[in-house]
């Protein structure tokens, strides 16, 4: 008998990786917009959370091709075309998201006038982003850059929220496999004979 209804190691490894990044971010985030200029840890923390972004721009685009790929398990025959269309929703707006942050991050950095450069963990520099570097409208670009990146994060939030939700109605409400299917030490009950 082999497992039909599980998501590959990959999609798997991509997804709870991503998700702690992610988490890991909006927490970082959140921590060094509060401190004062003048604290030596922000300027830290700033190249932390720009160096892990763009990693996770970077594995979002290979998650998208590995997911164009690779057909993900079918859902439950059981769930209801709401779910259906949520489920769908939610998969696709985390998508963006995932491509969205990172992008505004990058616009930022590319218009600020600090001029501290991106070093990615210290080992090279980031250049800015094409077209944005000397513009004109720098200071128009960071700020709307700036609104945009806050109010994406605080709708991750929401959805990392709905999502977490959903998987645990799915598994203590209606007792399927939605969510055992992309534990990766967890085995679903759905056999192929």
């Amino acid at each position: 008998m082999t497992d039909t209804a599980r998501y590959n190691t990959v999609a798997m490894a991509l997804h709870w990786i991503m998700a702690l990044a992610i988490i890991s971010l909006i927490v970082v985030g959140k921590v060094m917009s509060d401190l004062s200029n003048s604290d030596p840890l922000k300027f830290e923390l700033y190249q932390m959370h720009k160096s892990a972004g763009l990693t996770i721009l970077a594995l979002a685009v290979f998650r998208i091709l590995w997911r164009l790929l690779h057909r993900p398990p079918a859902l439950p025959v059981t769930m209801k075309p709401w779910e259906r269309f949520a489920a769908g929703f939610t998969h696709l707006a985390f998508y963006v998201l995932m491509i969205a942050i990172p992008l505004t991050g990058w616009a930022m950095a590319s218009t600020s006038s600090s001029g501290v450069p991106t070093l990615w963990f210290g080992l090279f520099e980031v250049p800015a982003l094409p077209g944005l570097s000397g513009s004109e409208e720098m200071h128009d670009i960071h700020e709307a850059s700036e609104e945009a990146h806050e109010i994406l994060a605080n709708l991750t939030i929401l959805l990392l929220l709905l999502h977490v939700g959903a998987a645990l109605k799915h598994h203590f409400w209606n007792r399927d496999d939605v969510l055992k299917r992309m534990l990766p030490f967890v085995r679903s009950g759905n056999k192929a004979t």
